[in-house]
Parts: structure tokens; C-alpha cells; sequence
């Protein structure tokens, strides 16, 4: 089978229609329907059910996409055990990194990796975590750096990872502030300013609260954590934001209660990484460890 036909029968189905396919792979709209009906001629059967407005796999389009995905994986990992200049550190990285990794990690990150390595062009996404292992599963970029799900499919794999302490907060003059010593019932009276509920966040906090049966009170719910941060300054509710996040607008509710997740850098099982991808994590992993 030809590379190129099964790259634009994945293109296809990735982005969901024959145009936005066209314009990705930089071709013009006949020529990707060529090469799908090149494919489908090959094979002897239609991939793609062409009579509704949205892109529907036929039955052996379904049965072919996880292969066509597993044989373009193989052709990248045989260009790059072929690759002349194996220790070269240059070309194109495709990265994707969560707002908060964006903002709060990533700029130490890059710093270094562009002094050490200038040759390198990185193109860099920045998307809530979920729509980053989406991003992932269609082979959109080499790296996410994201929040680490628990319930992680096989198919990623973690190439670094570390904790992410994080503390309940409200705004100085919000009446949590006053006490003393705060509980999960004190807490329970008050607005909740969370992420949305399938975040790793959400679950952590939900889950004191189940366990304390109490209930919790969420408003507004935003994957922001600048935004919540906002919110929670002006005394709109108490959150629970990251450590390195904290300021003089905000306080530190100490409920006896450490709550943490999980940030790390994830690829594609079986999918080799290229050495920019490998010296970015080396970097990663240095000033994540520090």
C-alpha cells in the first residue's frame, strides 16, 4: 500500500471532511480524493461512506485504521533508524503543552533547549490536556506535555513525569480566610471554583468530599487556571490552584489535607522519537528533578 494514500485516508478521517484534509496535506481537493480512491481500488472495497455530509468509515475503513496508523508509525521509526546523521540535533519538533505547563514550566524549558540546540524549529500547541491526547492519537505532534490521566490508554507512553503540589485557596477577604483552621465542612458552605469535572483535579477534590460525605458546591467550571485564580482573588468561591501559582491575592487554606497530581511529557507507544524529542526530555527532566 501506498504511504501516501493511507496518510490521506488518515488525514481524512482525523480532520472530517475531504477539504480541511486537503488543505492539511498542503493538496488540493481532487488530488486527496485520488488517492483515497487509489487506496480503495487497491484494496477492493470502499473506506469511506461518501453519501452523508459527515465523513462516515465504512466498516473496512474501520478495520484498516488501526493498521494504517501502525504501518505510517513503522515507516517513521525505519526513517529514523536511517537517518544518516543519527547524533544530529536538528529539524522540525512538534510539540503540544496544557496552558498551565505553558506558562508556569515551559519557558525554562525552551530557554535552554533553543541556546543548546538553535537548529531545531519547534512548533508548539497550546490546548487543554484532553484535546492534547486526542491531538496525540492522530500522530499531530511528537510530545504533550499535559496532566497525566489515571486512566492513561496503553497506547501512550510516559517519558517524564513529576508532582504538581497544589493547596485550597480563597481571596484574602473571603470569609474562609478569616479562620483559623478551616475544614472540608467549612468548605462545603462556600462555592467551588474547579475545573471542568473530567479533569485529574476535579476527581482528587470530589473524591475528599464523597469520602467526607459532603457535598461540593462547583460554579463557573473553566480548565483556565489563570482564570480561576481570578476568580478566586476577587472571592468569588476557594479553589485548589498549583503552589508555584500562589500571591499576595490569595490565601492558603490549610484543611490537613495534601492534594497533588501529576504532570509529565507523553508519546506514542511503539513511535520513535526523533533526538530533538530526546533532548528536550533530557532538559525536561533536568529542571523538573532540580
Amino acid at each position: 500500500m501506498d504511504s501516501n494514500a493511507l496518510k490521506a485516508f488518515l488525514t481524512i478521517v482525523d480532520q472530517g471532511s475531504f477539504s480541511e484534509a486537503a488543505e492539511t496535506l498542503h493538496l488540493t481537493q481532487p488530488a486527496i480524493s485520488k488517492r483515497l480512491a487509489a487506496l480503495e481500488n487497491q484494496l477492493g472495497t470502499t473506506l469511506i461512506d461518501r453519501s452523508h455530509r459527515q465523513i462516515r468509515l465504512t466498516d473496512a475503513g474501520s478495520r484498516l485504521l488501526p493498521h494504517a496508523r501502525k504501518i505510517l508509525d513503522e515507516i517513521h521509526n525505519a526513517r529514523v533508524a536511517l537517518s544518516p546523521d543519527s547524533g544530529e540535533v536538528e529539524g522540525e519538533l512538534q510539540i503540544i503543552a496544557s496552558h498551565h505547563i505553558g506558562l508556569h514550566h515551559l519557558p525554562n524549558w525552551l530557554r535552554r533547549f533553543k541556546r543548546v540546540y538553535p537548529q531545531v524549529s519547534i512548533n508548539l500547541q497550546f490546548m487543554e490536556s484532553d484535546a492534547a491526547y486526542e491531538q496525540m492519537r492522530k500522530r499531530n505532534a511528537e510530545l504533550a506535555f499535559v496532566t497525566l490521566s489515571d486512566s492513561m490508554e496503553p497506547s501512550f507512553q510516559v517519558f517524564a513525569q513529576w508532582p504538581d503540589d497544589m493547596v485550597f485557596v480563597a481571596g484574602a477577604e473571603h470569609p474562609l480566610s478569616q479562620l483559623a483552621q478551616p475544614t472540608l465542612a467549612d468548605l462545603a458552605g462556600h462555592p467551588a471554583l474547579l475545573p471542568d469535572t473530567s479533569t485529574a483535579t476535579y476527581r482528587v477534590v470530589s473524591r475528599l468530599f464523597l469520602e467526607a460525605n459532603l457535598p461540593l458546591n462547583p460554579q463557573m467550571p473553566t480548565n483556565y487556571l489563570e482564570t480561576i485564580k481570578m476568580m478566586t482573588s476577587v472571592g468569588l468561591g476557594w479553589s485548589v490552584l498549583p503552589t508555584r501559582m500562589l500571591d499576595a491575592s490569595l490565601r492558603v487554606l490549610d484543611i490537613g489535607t495534601p492534594v497533588s497530581r501529576v504532570l509529565g511529557g507523553i508519546g506514542l507507544a511503539g513511535r520513535q522519537l526523533s533526538n530533538a524529542s530526546r533532548a528536550l526530555l533530557e532538559i525536561v527532566q533536568q529542571e523538573e528533578s532540580a
